[in-house]
């Protein structure tokens, strides 16, 4: 395994591949989000990382992306590709997915239908 040099890097992507967000595209987020990276030659400014589930399934597919500490709902492989190019490069976060963001030293709600955490028994009990 490679080591990563992180000390150009503006953002880091984590993209949820837990259970919830697999089922809802969580592989082909990924894969495009990677890809348009790729595309723009931005490898060297934002590094990705698969993640086991946030806690947040009823907003998979999951993707947060830091230092800004903003979550984002709902993502697909098209508006993965809007957030390397949007918020990523140009620093215009997706306002439709965004669910959280962090300001005033904790994470905030959008209002774009952001939820209370489940329960693990909730999510168990889904599942089954």
């Amino acid at each position: 395994m490679s080591t990563w040099d992180l000390s150009k890097t503006k953002h880091h992507v984590l993209i949820c591949n837990g259970g919830s967000c697999l089922r809802n595209q969580g592989d082909e987020v990924t894969l495009a989000i990677r890809a348009e990276i790729a595309l723009q030659g931005a490898e060297d400014y934002i590094h990705t990382t698969r993640t086991k589930c946030n806690g947040r399934c009823e907003d998979a597919c999951v993707v947060i992306v830091y230092p800004e500490g903003t979550w984002y709902k709902g993502m697909t492989p098209e508006t993965a590709e809007m957030l390397v190019r949007e918020h990523l490069l140009h620093g215009n976060p997706l306002q439709e997915q965004k669910s959280y963001y962090f300001d005033n030293q904790r994470f905030n709600p959008t209002g774009n239908g952001a939820k209370g955490v489940l329960r693990a028994a909730a999510v168990h009990k889904k599942t089954i």
